[in-house]
């Protein structure tokens, strides 16, 4: 299971998950890639070729449109970050993303990320405004009601982000009467509604503006998983840092159109045959610090 071993560890991860985030090349603005093949020739896996995929529609959509288009996170340092600067997106999640995009056939120069928030995810894949969904998405069994996932591809768990100099919020059991923030929508929230009664809750589009608004001094907390929050404490080490074990498990998967069991399946021998493969982008990502993790198994359900 890909859980981070010790909290050092994490912590020592996410800091290179930081820094990756200012080096590292993923999509170019709204796209993956310069198209050039460059960063393709240094991934650890090949765009396949001559792929046939009966019996899946989104596949059907993506060779109608000659491109694949992959709804992702933009906010979360490490995982799923779009550099504002450059316009390039990186992070171990979008690695994933492109890894899928290339089993299918599809380089990065025909990828098109689209930045989608936690509430909207089921909404995006439905209408079809995304052909699937790479981004610190749980599986659940109430999502798996309107969408598919293939995976999980990582497991973390849930934690809590203060202001550093905070000392009543020191795990969750410390949550009464405070006032905590995360996205709308996502599964940290429903847990906190759900299992912390006595905790107030508030809630935006992005985790970036729950960081904002703790920084401000509107809420005292920020929950989702831990591995995210870890990110934001290491880009202001003076200002944040994260506190407590995390409390919950956390499996990613990759959202896909309800019914679709063809890709699922595609999908799920993809991460299944290619451990090496997975295990290499971790470690030029998020195990650049050293720690060590291993591959989850999917979940054929």
């Amino acid at each position: 299971m890909a859980l981070f071993r010790t909290k050092k560890a994490v912590l020592t991860a996410a800091t290179a998950a930081l820094a990756l985030t200012l080096s590292a090349c993923g999509g170019s603005g709204g796209s993956g890639g310069s198209g050039d093949g460059s960063s393709a020739s240094a991934a650890p896996y090949k765009v396949a070729s001559n792929v046939s995929l009966s019996g899946s529609p989104t596949f059907d959509k993506i060779k109608s449109a000659g491109k694949v288009t992959i709804g992702v996170k933009q906010d979360q340092p490490g995982l799923g970050f779009k550099d504002a600067a450059t316009g390039e997106y990186s992070g171990f999640d979008i690695e994933i993303a492109k890894w899928m995009a290339a089993s299918l056939g599809y380089g990065t120069d025909k990828i098109e990320f689209k930045p989608i928030p936690s509430a909207n995810r089921e909404s995006a894949i439905q209408n079809g405004d995304i052909n699937f969904y790479v981004g610190t998405y749980s599986i659940t069994d109430k999502r798996k009601k309107l969408v598919d996932f293939a995976g999980p591809y990582f497991v973390t768990g849930q934690g809590l982000l203060v202001k550093k100099d905070n000392t009543t919020i020191n795990s969750e059991k410390d949550l009464a009467g405070k006032n905590v923030c995360s996205a709308t929508g996502s599964t940290p929230i429903q847990n906190i509604k759900a299992n912390f009664p006595q905790t107030k809750t508030t809630e935006f589009d992005t985790y970036s503006q729950c960081v904002e608004a703790l920084k401000n001094g509107q809420t005292d907390a920020v929950t989702t998983d831990q591995a995210i929050l870890l990110g934001y404490a290491a880009q202001e080490p003076d200002t944040l840092k994260v506190v407590g074990q995390p409390f919950t498990t956390e499996k990613y998967g990759i959202g896909l159109p309800k019914g679709d069991t063809a890709l699922r399946k595609f999908f799920n021998d993809t991460l299944t045959n290619g451990k090496d493969t997975w295990q290499k982008i971790y470690d030029s990502t998020l195990g650049k610090s050293g720690t060590k993790v291993s591959q989850p198994a999917v979940d054929n359900y």
